[in-house]
């Protein structure tokens, strides 16, 4: 086949997913496009132009320790900072940003546009170009990429993608990142009107074609909330929520995040009993009530109707005043995501004190669009049925930017891989909440838009945001993500954690030690009594009301070169406490790994169990329908998203842990009768 233009590796949609496939592949030294309907809405902040919060966070931590872009372009341009959870213990913490607009975008077309490797096009792909399982010839990857035997060799393998202009591009890997564009249909009240996002056209032929290629498709819901004029706004009625005095940055690689002494509050409002009435009055004009939506919208970020629908007790709920960006009056309303009417929404804000005035300058509005089913993918997010074809984000049923940036980033590392017939990059649960959500949603599936918790990790105290590096930028270096700069730095810094945790365990507290911790923690001089003399600062900081900001005048006389990128012109507590977060941050995970060493080694031994059953791989050739005593259901499930190691199988929602014991002992059984057949 003739191709106008050829490329190694094709990202078909610029969204969150997109950039990061995108930016993968190019930096690995391949020969990349990106192809978008609007250059100039590239990573568009679609709903809140936000970034982070409660596992989320930590998503977008991973993604920059794997060497993606995502936290470091949210430091360039957030506007407030906040780290959340931190009444709570280490491992949820999360950051959470909210992020000047049109900056962000403008910011990640400019990194995306001084890539090497990497071309930007504005054309609608109408299809996919894909070769007949006959007229393939197998690739010399093929073994090598298959983390089991799935019958590559046999698979249709992708050519390209054919342009809605006639245009033809070759490539040997595509990965998709539609985000809600596939057969978008957006809902206000009784309206209803094709649109990917509002304003923008939906791609219809993209979405046939892939149902034509036989992938198993869901129609899923989002939705949005209305946004306002901020001038119109009385906000002395509402509370204010500033972000925090010293921000914590979302990339490793961030000194100090750009707006640190420019960040814009937001304010916090509630609805009232008048909101709640005029809701419940007009809930017939919504359409996920009148039967127009018939789609499952996502549980964990219900819209206002749903809340007073579903909460009917609550006399209130909060809602937050977050603004779009610095040279924007617009101001967006978390928590008030609708569908419907655009008089009601009207009603709805003048019934908020503060709001009485407020100019709405958009409308809510839900969407509807298509998805395919997760359960058709392998774990490097390559459909299982068409080879080279990788789906990522919101086309995989997840939602929120950060699901879609850590699949974008996983997809564009593994495309790479498998131009360049190297092994795939495979996480593991116990490794990254990246891989969490991949396994879930290729093990499970989902009937809703799927959004990350802390919740879902077995080994959250282990997944925690300040590791991740640790974690995870090996892998990055591996494939060469993370430059030589940044893994220098990176060594360094573990380096110092690792003397700074040698020196809290090998040194004794002395009385005029002790005097010095009075002296500087003034404010609660009772915590450090004379029982602690002769006690290791590990020992002592493993008690709970000990923090090791009271330790930070000794540890600065035993350990100068620690705190050399700071000076502290006082020998006061008040000082000391206003060290730069990331001295502060590097003194809180050695104090964290200290403080929960018991409980880190409880989870290290279940880690290594799980890995164990990991590492038991159920081969391609395996034949469920064989195994007596397992039903039929068991069966059709198993066949159906065929997992690749019996941990996964017993991850699939209904099969029983007696159903993967029998699986494993007929996995014995069958190999021995394929020997013994192949010996005849």
């Amino acid at each position: 086949m003739q191709f106008t233009e050829q490329f190694d590796v094709v990202v078909v949609g610029a969204g969150h997913a997109g950039c990061e496939a995108a930016m993968a592949a190019a930096r690995m030294g391949l020969k990349t496009a990106l192809y978008t309907l609007n250059v100039d809405l590239i990573a568009q902040m679609s709903c809140n132009p936000a970034v982070g919060g409660i596992a989320k966070g930590h998503l977008v931590r991973e993604v920059d320790a794997l060497g993606g872009i995502m936290g470091e372009i949210t430091d360039a341009v957030g506007i407030q900072f906040r780290l959340l959870n931190t009444s709570r213990g280490p491992a949820v913490w999360s950051p959470r940003a909210q992020c000047d607009k049109q900056a962000y975008r403008l910011k990640m077309r400019e990194v995306l546009e001084s890539q090497p490797n990497l071309k930007i096009k504005q054309a609608e792909v109408e299809k996919l170009l894909v070769s007949s399982p006959e007229s393939r010839v197998p690739s010399e990857t093929d073994s090598v990429l298959a983390t089991r035997d799935l019958g590559l060799g046999t698979r249709p393998s992708v050519l390209g993608v054919k342009l809605r202009d006639g245009r033809t591009v070759g490539a040997q890997t595509v990965i998709i990142t539609t985000g809600t564009f596939l057969n978008g249909l957006i809902h206000c009240g009784e309206q209803q009107y094709p649109a990917g996002r509002s304003g923008e056209p939906n791609a219809v032929l993209l979405g046939e074609a892939l149902k034509k290629l036989g992938l198993r498709g869901c129609r899923l819901k989002t939705g949005t909330p209305p946004r306002l004029d901020g001038r119109t706004i009385d906000w002395s009625r509402f509370e204010l929520q500033p972000g925090d005095a010293d921000p914590t940055p979302f990339s490793f690689r961030t000194k100090r995040v750009a707006h640190h002494g420019s960040q814009v509050p937001c304010y916090i409002a509630s609805t009232t009993p008048e909101t709640h009435r005029i809701i419940r009055e007009n809930v017939h004009r919504s359409p996920m009530y009148s039967g127009q939506i018939q789609s499952i919208g996502p549980r964990y970020c219900p819209s206002i109707e749903d809340k007073i629908v579903k909460f009917p007790d609550k006399e209130t709920h909060q809602l937050y005043l977050e603004p779009e960006g610095l040279n924007t009056h617009e101001i967006y309303v978390n928590g008030m995501s609708t569908s419907l009417p655009v008089d009601v929404q009207l009603a709805i804000l003048k019934s908020i004190p503060g709001l009485e005035t407020a100019d709405m300058l958009r409308p809510g509005y839900a969407i509807e669009y298509d998805s395919i089913d997760p359960t058709e993918l392998q774990r490097t997010l390559e459909t299982k049925k068409i080879a080279g074809l990788f789906l990522a984000g919101q086309i995989n049923g997840t939602s929120g930017y950060e699901e879609a940036a850590c699949q974008g980033l996983m997809a564009g590392i593994n495309a790479a891989l498998r131009v360049k017939g190297e092994p795939p990059l495979i996480l593991d649960r116990t490794e990254a909440y990246t891989a969490i959500l991949i396994d879930d949603l290729i093990s499970k599936g989902t009937n809703e838009p799927y959004r990350m918790f802390t919740s879902r990790a077995e080994f959250r105290l282990h997944l925690r945001i300040d590791n991740a590096d640790r974690r995870l930028t090996p892998h990055g270096r591996r494939v060469g993500l993370i430059s030589n700069e940044a893994w220098e730095n990176f060594q360094a810094k573990q380096a110092r954690l690792e003397a700074m945790k040698k020196l809290l365990e090998q040194t004794r507290v002395m009385a005029a030690m002790l005097q010095q911790i009075r002296t500087g923690d003034a404010s609660v001089p009772t915590q450090f009594d004379e029982a602690m003399i002769g006690l290791t600062l590990a020992q002592v900081l493993k008690r709970p009301e000990i923090k090791i900001e009271q330790l930070a005048l000794p540890l600065r006389e035993l350990n100068p070169v620690f705190f050399e990128r700071e000076e502290i012109r006082e020998t006061t507590y008040e000082s000391v406490a206003e060290l730069s977060s990331e001295i502060r941050n590097e003194l809180k995970s050695v104090e964290t790994e200290i403080k929960y060493e018991g409980y880190l080694l409880q989870q290290q031994r279940a880690m290594e169990r799980m890995k164990k059953a990991e590492q038991r791989s159920i081969p391609g050739w395996f034949d469920y329908r064989s195994v007596s005593g397992l039903s039929r259901e068991m069966q059709e499930k198993l066949t159906h998203v065929q997992p690749q190691t019996l941990a996964q199988a017993s991850r699939i929602p209904g099969v029983t842990p007696a159903a993967v014991s029998l699986v494993n002992v007929f996995i014995e059984i069958q190999a021995k009768r394929r020997e013994q057949a192949a010996a005849i």
